[in-house]
């Protein structure tokens, strides 16, 4: 590949990838988990009849909306890239992952974008049991559009269910090329990490609403729920993360020699907690770090050894630096969030929760949390399977399009630009409609009992 300003191609249209889906994996994740919290609140305004309910509901479904429309424009460019920048990859593997991408558009996309109208513009306009079910159906596509994007995404990195035929992947099973040796774990991972990031989101946004005064019912509500979730997930998140880590012990050892800065896979692994990893002298420098840890995580055993980064080639080593320090980043954040449920909890059990402002200010300010692990973790995974593009099939510099590097450092420049404009405007009008609060809309609501609703009939009957 030819260079630009003495960068080579390839690392540029790498950065133009890491670039836009930076930007773009905030948002499914996001809204994968809102959609799942509007359905549940509607859920519960149809049993309930309590307004609030419904109050919340429309309230998070506008933010949801504008996400939506960020996530799918990001995601769009990302489809380009395949085709611009990494012609190699769709030649080689384009019979696995096309296919794949077009059953999530044809059956996750196709679904959320059909019921999604009612759900935004349809509050009024039928029967709110056909509302709710519409939000249920956008929560399923949501999670069903996940399903196929890491089914993908783990086929790069434990391929399986193909045949080679004049270096081009044919499938054979496509069971196995679905359900992957990696996929189970890295699906479970990613939507767990993605209704702990909307957890936080709704329970900051509570604590921000109870310390100002305003909107305390539903400040309250969610409060509840967000520290609901985060009380049953964090735990669960780290039991997942184990479990993650032990299959990519298997299947990718370099990129766990890499997580742990281990050099020497001939001795015991000391977990090391902080260090800067050295790769030209193959070694840690003012590594701090607990003696034996890390084969006890790893091998669940005191003595047990596994590959260290001297045990493969220089060259098929991925960038130690980075996935050392995101690694750590994203541990860091889950152990937060593991303190932030254990607090919450205790005051909760004390019936405190509400106006203990020590716990509220800080947690008023957690909302980024989630945001930062999801892309810390990206980065751990991503660059950790350098300098393969699908592992053990295909190296990244073999998958780059041939394009000049000046043309791809010029779209580079462009996507920073644009994108820097247009995703500020939407996360400003985004925090702006949080700054409001759940306002009522000015039209009546479609039912405001006082008891519970048990039928969509006796909701229709009465509506004002």
């Amino acid at each position: 590949m030819d260079s630009f300003a003495g960068i080579d191609g390839v690392l540029l249209a790498r950065l133009q990838f890491a670039f836009t889906i930076s930007f773009h994996i905030i948002f499914p994740a996001f809204t994968i988990g809102l959609s799942a919290f509007i359905a549940t609140l509607e859920i519960m305004w149809l049993r309930t009849g309590r307004h609030h309910y419904r109050l919340l509901a429309r309230f998070w479904t506008r933010i949801f909306a504008v996400s939506f429309a960020m996530g799918v424009v990001s995601g769009i460019v990302l489809s380009y890239q395949f085709g611009t920048n990494w012609s190699g990859f769709s030649h080689v593997a384009g019979n696995i992952i096309g296919p794949l991408m077009g059953y999530e558009v044809l059956s996750a996309f196709f679904l959320e974008a059909s019921f999604l109208g009612i759900m935004l513009f349809g509050w009024d306009r039928v029967p709110p049991w056909l509302h709710v079910l519409a939000a249920i159906i956008v929560a399923a596509g949501t999670a069903l559009s996940g399903f196929w994007i890491l089914s993908a995404n783990s086929w790069m990195h434990t391929p399986d269910g193909h045949v080679m035929r004049d270096g081009i992947a044919y499938p054979v099973s496509w069971l196995r090329i679905i359900f992957n040796p990696s996929f189970p774990y890295r699906f479970a991972h990613m939507m767990t990490a993605a209704y702990l990031t909307t957890s936080l989101v709704v329970l900051a946004t509570g604590a921000r609403y109870l310390l100002a005064g305003r909107f305390t019912e539903e400040a309250k509500t969610m409060v509840r729920m967000g520290l609901g979730m985060v009380m049953l997930l964090a735990p669960l998140q780290i039991m997942i993360g184990d479990l993650h880590g032990l299959n990519t012990l298997k299947h990718q050892p370099v990129k766990i020699a890499a997580i742990e800065a281990h050099w020497d896979g001939s001795h015991p692994a000391a977990l090391v907690l902080f260090a800067l990893p050295d790769p030209v002298a193959e070694r840690n420098r003012a590594e701090v770090a607990i003696p034996g840890l890390g084969s006890l995580v790893l091998t669940h055993e005191f003595g047990g050894r596994f590959k260290g980064l001297k045990d493969f080639p220089p060259a098929d080593r991925p960038p130690v630096l980075p996935v050392f320090v995101m690694f750590r980043v994203m541990v860091g954040i889950g152990m937060l969030m593991l303190l932030i449920g254990a607090c919450g909890a205790l005051l909760w059990r004390r019936g405190r929760l509400f106006d203990t402002s020590w716990f509220l200010k800080p947690v008023a300010h957690c909302w980024p949390l989630g945001f930062i692990a999801i892309l810390s973790g990206w980065i751990v995974t991503e660059v950790g399977r350098q300098p393969w593009l699908a592992y053990g099939l295909l190296r990244t510099a073999d998958a780059a399009s041939p394009v000049p590097a000046a043309t791809v450092a010029f779209s580079l420049a462009l996507f920073v630009v644009v994108y820097s404009v247009v995703f500020s405007i939407g996360i400003l009008y985004i925090s702006r409609m949080i700054g409001r609060g759940p306002q009522p809309a000015h039209d009546p609501p479609a039912a405001v009992p006082n008891r519970p609703i048990s039928s969509a009939n006796e909701a229709v009957r009465t509506a004002p």
